[in-house]
């Protein structure tokens, strides 16, 4: 008979247990830094996440015998993401797990993937991904595997050990995301990139320019264009709306540095301005974030103005997207971008030493090319795992991308 007792998460006694299960679980480790518990909840909210519209989720609490929680799972599927991007060829409706947290104990490990497999079973799902997020990729992604320094924000953190708690499992490397890391200094870029980056800049048909936080619904059209011709039609990326595009510049705005923001146009005979690329950073929130513990209130939300604004305490830059629109891909755009970057770091009062360039997936050799030429090297690995419930069927990694 297990000596751990598995339940579905329901009343709100069990909610805050599971949010607050992580911050006991690392309450020694330096490095942790707890999620905001409205972030995490936003992705179990109903009313706030469009993908309960054709998909569901649930979540599961494991406690020992004395009634200590010890670990928590999430089970989730989305039916577009799990018969378009997931059902490949020879491939399978594939569902998801995440916000796994557990002690190291593999019989406690295998009590919450048996959970989440049966639960996507349940809902047709023939394999299950993880630990990932019902919602975007950039959010609560992956397991981390090498790099165990503080984590960014929104990328997780964990202990050494889970890799081996989901590979003892059956879980398998579906593909890995590397997080590129370089010290904001001047030089470092590949003078190749530099060439590059003069034939655009001497060219009148290109311009660059920062975002201009006056203009910001001007900036949130730009974004929405380039981001769906660059990004919506991947398998596993879903197009934006206006709305949802204006929504996210705006709930940034606070935090923009705009030196952190860049686009790219192109300039026709008439003199018109087509947006063509974007290379967006922004401050890495959780050097802000870190002592909060997952709270939001009224002194916290004063902690992290005087943070901000004030002591200015952030000094890491982290990637937001890049994106270039197909008909410019391959003409070395992204050399004016990451050059236009450059040049603002060699103003004063450029206060940023650290830039690091997560979630470039090993799938998409163009963006880790992009990210050595600009002089970064991988720092960290996270690796989104996949577990066939079939156990006879074979297996394959993520197939590779071009130009994305």
């Amino acid at each position: 008979m297990s000596k751990f007792n598995l339940s579905e998460v329901k009343t709100k006694k069990e909610i805050k247990q599971w949010l607050d299960f992580p911050a006991k679980l690392y309450k020694k480790d330096p490095y942790y830094v707890r999620p905001l518990d409205n972030e995490v909840e936003s992705v179990f909210d109903r009313t706030r996440n469009k993908l309960f519209r054709h998909g569901d989720a649930t979540r599961f609490i494991l406690k020992d015998e004395k009634g200590n929680v010890v670990g928590r799972i999430a089970a989730f599927y989305d039916e577009k993401t799990s018969n378009t991007y997931n059902k490949e060829e020879n491939g399978q409706p594939t569902g998801g797990c995440g916000f796994f947290d557990c002690i190291d104990n593999q019989e406690a490990a295998n009590i919450l993937f048996d959970a989440a497999k049966e639960w996507n079973k349940s809902h047709g799902q023939e394999a299950m991904d993880g630990p990932v997020n019902f919602g975007d990729r950039d959010y609560f992604w992956g397991c981390l595997n090498e790099g165990f320094t503080e984590p960014v924000y929104n990328m997780p953190y964990n202990y050494p050990y889970y890799s081996k708690l989901f590979e003892n499992y059956g879980f398998q490397t579906f593909f890995k995301q590397l997080t590129y890391r370089r010290v904001f200094q001047a030089g470092g870029i590949d003078p190749i990139l530099h060439e590059k980056a003069k034939r655009f800049y001497g060219n009148p048909s290109y311009s660059f320019e920062i975002l201009d936080k006056r203009q910001i619904d001007k900036y949130a059209d730009d974004f929405l264009i380039i981001y769906n011709k660059a990004w919506g039609s991947i398998p596993g990326s879903t197009k934006l709306t206006r709305q949802h595009a204006i929504g996210l510049l705006n709930s940034l705005k606070p935090i923009i540095d705009p030196r952190l923001m860049h686009f790219a146009y192109h300039i026709d005979e008439n003199g018109k301005k087509e947006p063509i690329g974007f290379f967006l950073l922004m401050i890495d929130l959780n050097q802000i974030y870190k002592g909060l513990n997952g709270k939001m209130n009224l002194i916290n939300k004063l902690r992290v103005l005087w943070r901000v604004k004030v002591i200015k305490k952030c000094d890491r830059a982290i990637s937001l997207v890049f994106g270039i629109v197909p008909e410019h891909r391959g003409k070395g755009l992204e050399a004016g971008l990451v050059c236009s970057l450059e040049s603002q770091h060699l103003k004063k009062r450029f206060k940023y030493k650290d830039l690091q360039l997560n979630w470039i997936g090993d799938f998409n050799p163009p963006m880790m090319k992009i990210a050595e030429s600009a002089g970064a090297s991988v720092f960290k690995v996270h690796i989104t795992y996949r577990y066939l419930f079939d156990r006879e069927k074979p297996f394959t990694r993520a197939k590779l991308q071009k130009n994305k």
